[in-house]
Formats: C-alpha cells, sequence, structure tokens
C-alpha cells in the first residue's frame, strides 16, 4: 500500500504545477446571476429642479401662449431599490398664469383675477400659485432594457406619480397684490393632479447628475368656475441637478472564470518539457509495475462486508434569492417523481441556502420555501405526502467559499434509512 501512496503523490508533483500555469482561475462579477441588494442607507439622493410650464384648459387657450407660462420649482428626495426601480417625494410650487371664464371667475368660487388682461371671448386672465407635495415611481430603462452600467453616460428614466396642491391668489383685482390661500366656502382650495414624464440623466461625476425633466401634469381644474372643466392639461420642463448619497453601485455575484492556457512558443522550453515527459512516463510505468506486483499480494475485499452510503437521489438547484423551481429544474422533479412512484419508500427533503450572501432572516426563509415548494410540487404529481419528510439544514450545503455559492442553493432528495 505504500507503493499506491508513492504513485498517487508523484502524480500529483509533476502534473500540479503545469496545471496551475496551463489555466488559472480568476473570479468576476456575473450580472447573469442577479444583482446583490445594499444596504438601507446606499442608493439615496435629493434633487432641485426648476422650469417653465404652460396651462392649456378650454378657457386657457382663447389668451395668448406667452400669457399662459408660468415658472415652477420642485426639491426632492429619493431611494433607488434596484437599479431599475426607485421612488421619490418631494415638494413644489407652479405659477399658473392663464385665462378663466369672467362670469364664473367673479361668481361661484370667488377667485380673485386680473382685469388689467381681457380678451375678446369673455375670459379674463388669472395669476395664481399652486403650491404642494408629490410623489412618483421610478422606472430606469436604460438598465432595465441595455443592462447595467455604473458609469453610464446616460440613463432615461420613465415615472409616473400623485400629488396634491392648494391654491395661493392674489388679493385684490390688481396684478400687483400680495398672495393669500384660497380658502374660500366652495372648499376648493385644494386640488389633486396625475403625472407622468421622462426624466433624463446625464452623468457629471460619481455622485452628481445633470437633469432634464419632461413632464405632463393632469390637474382638477378648480379655477374657471363652476360647470366647466374638469382636469387642466399641464406640459412642462424643468432641469436641475440630482446628488447621490453613500453607495451607488450595485454589485453581482462573483463566479470563477478559466483563463485560457499559456501558449508556449520557445522550442528549447518545449524540448526541455519533452524531456520531463518522458522521464515521468518511465516513472509512472515503474510506478505501475510495482502496484501490479503488490495487488497480486493482496487478499481481496468480500464485496459483502463494504458498506457504502448512497448520496441524495437529486439536488434541485435555485438562482440567488429565489424559491420558484426553474423550467430545467422541474424536469428533474418530474424524473423524481416517477422513482417514487416506482419505489416503495420514503423520503428526506433538505432545503439548503448559501451563508455567504443575504442574512439569517432571509436565508431562513429561502430554505424553508425552497424544501416546501418541492414537497408540494411532489405531492401534486401523486406522491403521498406521508412518504415526504420536509426539513431545512442551517449549515452550507458545500464549504467551497464564497465563489461556489451557486451550488449551495439547493433542494436535496436522500432515501430515509
Amino acid at each position: 500500500m505504500k507503493k499506491i501512496t508513492l504513485l498517487a503523490f508523484a502524480c500529483a508533483m509533476f502534473f500540479a504545477p503545469a496545471a496551475v500555469n496551463a489555466q488559472e482561475v480568476t473570479y468576476v462579477e456575473d450580472p447573469a446571476q442577479g444583482y446583490i441588494f445594499n444596504r438601507f442607507q446606499d442608493n439615496w439622493f435629493i434633487e432641485a429642479e426648476g422650469g417653465a410650464g404652460v396651462m392649456l384648459s378650454t378657457w386657457d387657450r382663447v389668451g395668448k401662449f406667452k400669457d399662459r407660462i408660468g415658472w415652477k420649482a420642485n426639491l426632492a428626495v429619493g431611494k433607488w431599490f434596484s437599479p431599475i426601480i426607485g421612488l421619490r417625494i418631494g415638494g413644489e410650487i407652479n405659477k399658473m398664469r392663464g385665462f378663466a371664464n369672467t362670469q364664473a371667475a367673479n361668481g361661484a368660487l370667488g377667485l380673485r383675477i386680473d382685469n388689467k388682461k381681457t380678451t375678446t371671448q369673455g375670459c379674463t386672465y388669472q395669476n395664481f400659485n399652486n403650491i404642494g407635495g408629490f410623489g412618483d415611481v421610478l422606472i430606469n430603462l436604460t438598465n432595465w432594457w441595455c443592462g447595467y452600467k455604473p458609469n453610464r453616460v446616460y440613463n432615461a428614466v420613465v415615472y409616473a406619480g400623485m400629488g396634491v396642491h392648494w391654491v395661493f391668489e392674489r388679493e385684490g383685482n390688481t396684478a400687483n397684490g400680495k398672495f393669500k390661500y384660497n380658502g374660500g366656502k366652495d372648499g376648493h382650495s385644494r386640488n389633486f393632479s396625475a403625472r407622468a414624464g421622462l426624466l433624463n440623466e446625464f452623468r457629471l461625476s460619481k455622485h452628481v447628475n445633470l437633469l432634464l425633466d419632461l413632464r405632463f401634469d393632469l390637474m382638477q381644474e378648480h379655477v374657471d368656475g363652476h360647470g366647466q372643466r374638469t382636469w387642466i392639461e399641464y406640459p412642462s420642463a424643468l432641469l436641475g441637478l440630482q446628488y447621490k448619497f453613500n453607495k451607488t453601485e450595485w454589485n453581482a455575484p462573483v463566479v470563477p472564470v478559466c483563463n485560457q492556457p499559456v501558449v508556449i512558443d520557445n522550442s528549447a522550453e518545449l524540448e526541455a518539457l519533452r524531456q520531463k515527459l518522458a522521464q515521468a512516463n518511465a516513472k509512472i510505468a515503474d510506478l505501475e509495475y510495482q502496484l501490479a506486483e503488490c495487488l497480486k499480494k493482496i487478499k481481496p475485499v468480500d464485496p459483502n462486508t463494504v458498506v457504502t452510503k448512497s448520496g441524495p437521489l437529486a439536488t434541485i438547484y435555485y438562482p440567488i434569492g429565489k424559491s420558484n423551481i426553474t423550467p430545467v429544474q422541474m424536469e428533474v422533479v418530474n424524473a423524481v417523481a416517477e422513482v417514487m412512484k416506482a419505489e416503495d419508500k420514503n423520503y428526506v427533503l433538505t432545503g439548503w441556502a448559501d451563508n455567504y450572501t443575504g442574512n439569517d432572516a432571509i436565508n431562513i426563509k429561502l430554505r424553508h420555501d425552497r424544501v416546501n415548494g418541492v414537497k408540494n410540487t411532489l405531492v401534486k404529481k401523486g406522491i403521498d405526502a406521508g412518504r415526504l419528510a420536509a426539513e431545512t439544514n442551517n449549515e452550507n450545503l458545500v464549504n467551497l467559499g464564497p465563489q461556489c455559492a451557486p451550488l449551495g442553493r439547493a433542494v436535496t432528495i436522500e432515501r430515509a434509512e
């Protein structure tokens, strides 16, 4: 038996350096495996914007375009929860300029107007501030369609949301009066709005973006009098700056990648390698002869006295953070169900999750959901639930380091002893 050990040691010493030199393994991030969620305090941002909008209601259209343009500004804070999905909330002020039906504007609502600008169609110029707050859902189309790149210069972000505003009107019938809150008896000083837009982000640095915000608001109209239109179309364009806090990038899981073998062109080195190979072959031949002589002297082992433990019947693998059975793994589950139908045995199902990613709470839930998902699927395929024992294991299925973490996201199926 000592000669067997010598043969194995000689092979390992000769071939190990050659294997290392011929092909090395490196570890790189693989976006195809998904992205690792950052800490809650990462990926926050604050932004400020300013621009102009124009009112487009029925009465507004009778006035000159330049008399309907008003300035607007907003300040918001938000967070990206993934490279694609984010939220933001904030406050804004809209300087609303347009025209209202003269009779309605002086009547039921009591909205004070500016009599210095009138039209020939029975409409009067009005000037007021709309102040309130908003909330938006953000979707980064560029990361969604083209893949995430941390240093991309341009990102197209679409968003949709809602807002609530309060009207502040001018005192008196002149354009020079002060603004005050429009708290009339009709209770129409508050209005709601729906909004959508395209936020164009231009990267200036790791933490700063230049913004071009093209927005369309649909506002409740309580300023043109009763019985008029219900909504005001309010398109606008704004420029702004965005500052991103803490960590701004997203990381993908790390996977091993084999480099291409190194080709040696030096003929002298090749000849030296050939000589070493010939010497090694001669040593191997001699060791094989000695091994054969040793085997002749060894008493055969009775196979009936050898106790072996079989491995799992099957292993079902999962992507990171997932507990649903993929179509490829479902084929494995179908094959296992056919074996179970043919055998009169009980089985142990064990749920696993690697401890290199996620936290304890997430991994405990993943183990539970994975093993119960496989058990429920087998029961649906006709396997008696009493033959299936579902359990979880908080250890790693394989202990080969973070680079092999995907091998630990699994459910193993074993025959019960």
